[in-house]
């Protein structure tokens, strides 16, 4: 997920895919811990992925009180 395409979407949009990837991270963490998961980079990915994401919408908040 690039930063720049994240930076396009609205503050509901980004709410929205941060649900999403909460979601999945959960799923991920459930089936780690029961050995389902075979790529265990997928962990990572979304962890960089949410964090990208809260960045973007701190920078938005910051930029807001600005």
């Amino acid at each position: 997920m690039k930063a720049s395409s994240l930076r396009e979407m609205t503050r509901e949009e980004l709410n929205q895919k941060l649900k999403e990837l909460r979601g999945a991270m959960f799923n991920l963490r459930f089936q780690h811990a029961t050995s389902q998961l075979e790529n265990t980079a997928q962990l990572g990915k979304t962890r960089r992925n949410i964090a990208q994401i809260l960045t973007v919408i701190r920078d938005m908040d910051s930029k807001a009180g600005a």
